[in-house]
């Protein structure tokens, strides 16, 4: 491009005619608003003043003159710059200056992706770079009138070359700390330039990301407010290897992304740009050009906060929270949780108390949790969903505590709370599969990314969600990341981890010719074998005290072993620490279920599971999938009047808290809450209201969970010995026809408790049970029956001596008395 030529020279003129411009042009910025800032205006105008009473010399004037309209620029600064080949001689703001065809000449492919959109290295483009003639500062500022580069002892407003870019060649010798001034319509912006900062990101963490090993991959990716190069702003960073350009787009730029060009950091596929000045609280997402050269506005995948459903924008967040948990964290890990006592209310936070904040809850859910005695609180998905009805089990915001109840702070000082009040705190986390949203993270950019590439291995076929891709490195560390996330920031305890049967098996609900088998043949996934794998060794090595638990409903061998002991099938174990026992919640209901005259030919339903109770570490679970969509509440399942059905409940939960393994009730069961749960309303609290008729038959069920739970925590051989065989022995297993069930439990020291449910409408006189020979008398500390509980207060009153009668295989037996649809429990007296 040929420039344009130089205006001629004009005569320069007096001290006194430029004193009087200056004073002329002050006065009329004030009047105008051409400059927003009064005190950028003044200093300006006294610096022209100063300068012309000192030393006016003419003849420098109209070389500073000449040599700056060769460049392109209005020069304002109060002392020359003692460059080469000509030194910047000040010339006052005033003054007009011909426009000049700048010397920083964009190259237009450059410049068309640029705004398109489709840049990966605008910061090579952007910002000041040393050339032969001096330094080019080059800036994108759409609607912006003017722009001036501001440095010490400079002042340099760049030539407008049309589209919101602005540039100039200025004689530097080397590249200045710089700010810019943006002149837009009826405002001025003093703003640093995101184009002259290093990456934020260091090539080790690159390296680890592209292995999948970056175990703290919130702190290079997403947005994180920061100090970089001593300018507070946010590091924003998002991974979209097949993106043709990123820009971010937020209320911080009015959603116009243009002037927000990220940089690609090489064959990570991760984009980075720090944004001077931007704070946490502003909204942002990322606008991604495609491979096909569309574009799409998403959500970042690593959001610590988002706005609240059904509002879809990542928002920038800092963490303010200070712990008081020290004590809980410190002792957390003193015992395994297959060897402590392990009770758990599993509730859904956004209905538990309709209507209630994390912090609101914080003030009621210890109180309640503690009254009741459980020692651990399940909580349904927490991430960050958008539809309500999903319960959290679709997450489009892995790293985002859901905004319907607060900021991820009001969600750790809940935390804390129950922490402090004794309560550990486990999350239902979901790394089987994603929804489609188109925001979110479905083909994010523009290709599969997070999703598998094979359509059929791809599209979850039951809940018409994506699965993961188990086998990309950035993927699995995306999850991986995300477990321990939740256990580091958050202080969570435990991960219950959905869905696992559906990672497990690539056939899970696909018929023949939907799936491929495995290199080896197998229906096995092996992809999501080494996730869960991976997952489960990192969090227990970095985090002593949590226990990960599996929902895996069937025989996969191993779920609990250790990933690196080899099992009958050729794979290593998954490695969580406990596995829900689906196989038991689903016969001991269906036993329940029927008229007690039928159970008999049900016997075995409860039973069974002893024969497998030792094959992994398993939790016993009344969760919210059996009292949801038609299924009915627990009592409501049983058969019966209200009285029978009330009592069958109270025997069941006596049943279930005595059996080997941990205990799980979802809420409102504990009241015995005879309407299926709604996340619409969530529990039935009035049936507790004093003044309702029947609030003492629901009071009485829950009186018996907290005395359940306060036993249950007093007696360790409820709970010591619960993966060994060494703690359980039958004494009546095999009494179908009287519907009854009498075991023994162990502790490590040998002291024995006594369970006998019986599950017939009829009350059992003198029953005999064999007992050992070294206990001399057996003493009720539960019974079910109990008239404070709502029943009819059938008891043993007296201690129980045995005879030395040899019953059900043991040197000695005991007759006890067995109210009607009933659970004792009876200890050495």
């Amino acid at each position: 491009m040929t420039p344009r030529p130089n205006p001629p020279a004009k005569k320069p003129k007096s001290s006194k005619a430029k004193a009087k411009a200056a004073d002329k042009a002050a006065d009329k910025a004030k009047v105008t608003g051409k400059a927003a800032d009064k005190a950028k205006v003044t200093p300006a105008v006294e610096e022209v003043r100063a300068d012309i009473q000192a030393d006016a010399q003419a003849e420098a004037d109209v070389q500073a003159e000449v040599v700056q309209a060769e460049a392109g620029v209005r020069a304002e600064a109060v002392e020359p710059a003692p460059m080469e080949p000509a030194p910047v001689v000040p010339v006052p703001a005033q003054e007009p200056v011909q426009e000049v065809r700048s010397l920083a000449v964009l190259d237009r492919a450059d410049r068309e992706r640029l705004l398109g959109g489709a840049h990966h290295d605008p910061h090579a483009v952007l910002g000041a770079h040393p050339v032969q003639d001096g330094v080019v500062f080059r800036v994108l500022r759409p609607y912006a009138l003017a722009v001036t580069v501001v440095a010490e002892g400079l002042r340099a407003e760049l030539h407008d070359d049309g589209d919101g870019f602005f540039s100039a060649v200025l004689p530097l010798r080397e590249v200045p700390e710089y700010r810019l001034t943006v002149e837009y319509e009826g405002t001025v912006q003093d703003v640093e330039d995101a184009y002259r900062f290093l990456p934020t990101l260091g090539d080790f963490d690159l390296h680890l990301f592209g292995e999948g090993r970056h175990e703290q991959l919130w702190t290079i990716l997403g947005a994180e407010p920061m100090e970089h190069q001593g300018v507070p702003g946010t590091r924003f960073s998002v991974w979209a290897p097949n993106a043709r350009g990123v820009r971010i787009s937020g209320s911080f730029n009015f959603w116009d992304g243009t002037a927000f060009p990220m940089r690609s950091l090489g064959s990570s596929g991760v984009w980075e740009l720090f944004a001077p000045g931007v704070r946490e609280g502003e909204l942002y997402k990322f606008e991604i050009t495609r491979p096909d050269g569309t574009k799409t506005m998403r959500a970042d995948p690593m959001a610590r906060r988002t706005e609240l459903p059904p509002a879809t924008s990542s928002v920038i967040h800092a963490s303010r929270h200070e712990w008081q948990d020290e004590e809980w964290m410190a002792r957390r890990a003193d015992r395994p949780a297959h060897q402590a006592p392990f009770s758990v209310y599993e509730l859904h936070l956004a209905s538990w108390r309709p209507g209630l904040t994390y912090r609101q809850l914080a003030e009621q859910l210890p109180v309640y949790i503690s009254d009741l005695g459980f020692t651990h609180v399940e909580l349904m998905p927490v991430a960050e969903h958008p539809f309500g009805g999903s319960w959290g089990y679709q997450v489009t915001g892995f790293y985002a505590p859901t905004a319907r109840l607060g900021t991820p702070d009001d969600f750790k000082y809940l935390v804390d709370a129950l922490h402090r009040a004794g309560i550990g705190v486990i999350m239902d986390w979901v790394p089987a599969h994603f929804p489609r949203d188109e925001w979110a993270l479905a083909e994010f950019d523009g290709r599969p990314l997070y999703e598998h590439e094979d359509p059929l291995r791809a599209a979850h076929p039951d809940w018409g969600t994506l699965e993961f891709d188990y086998g990309r490195r950035e993927v699995r560390n995306f999850l991986v990341a995300n477990a321990v996330y939740w256990c580091e920031e958050f202080h969570i305890d435990g991960l219950r981890v959905d869905a696992v049967a559906s990672m497990l098996y690539l056939d899970y609900s696909r018929e023949a010719g939907q799936w491929t088998p495995n290199v080896h043949g197998g229906r096995e996934n092996l992809d999501a074998v080494a996730f869960l794998q991976e997952m489960n060794a990192t969090v227990y090595r970095r985090e002593p005290g949590v226990v990960t638990i599996a929902e895996e409903s069937t025989a996969w061998d191993g779920v609990t072993r250790a990933t690196h002991h080899i099992g009958p099938g050729g794979f290593g174990g998954l490695g969580f620490g406990l596995k829900w026992n689906m196989g038991w919640m689903h016969d001991s209901l269906d036993y329940v279920s029927h008229e007690p005259v039928h159970r008999k030919y049900h016997h075995h339903e409860m039973t069974f599971s002893m024969v497998y109770a030792y094959s992994e570490n398993y939790v016993l679970p009344i969760s919210h999938d059996e009292v949801v969509h038609g299924k009915r509440s627990l009592v409501s399942k049983l058969p019966g009047d209200w009285w029978q059905q009330r009592a069958t409940h109270r025997a069941y939960l006596g049943f279930m808290w005595a059996h080997p393994g941990k205990q799980l009730l979802f809420m409102g069961q504990e009241f015995a809450q005879g309407a299926e749960w709604s996340e619409a309303h969530g529990p039935d609290w009035w049936l507790l209201d004093p003044s309702y008729g029947a609030e003492a038959d629901h009071r009485g069920v829950r009186d018996l969970v907290r005395d359940l739970n306060g036993v249950y925590r007093r007696v360790p051989a409820l709970w010591e010995l619960d993966t060994d065989p060494a703690g359980f022995g039958w004494v009546a297993g095999d009494a179908a026809e009287d519907n009854v069930f009498a075991f023994l439990r162990f502790g490590a020291d040998g002291v024995p408790l006594l369970a006998v449910s019986n599950f017939s409408p009829v009350v059992r006189h003198e029953y005999r049970l064999g007992v050992p020979d070294d206990v001399p008398a057996w003493h009720e500390v539960l019974n079910t029956d109990a008239g404070r509980y709502g029943g009819g207060g059938v008891s043993n009153a007296d201690p129980v001596k045995p005879d030395d009668q040899a019953w059900h295989g043991r040197p000695a037996s005991i007759r006890v008395t067995l109210p009607p649809l009933s659970t004792l429990w009876l200890r050495p007296a």
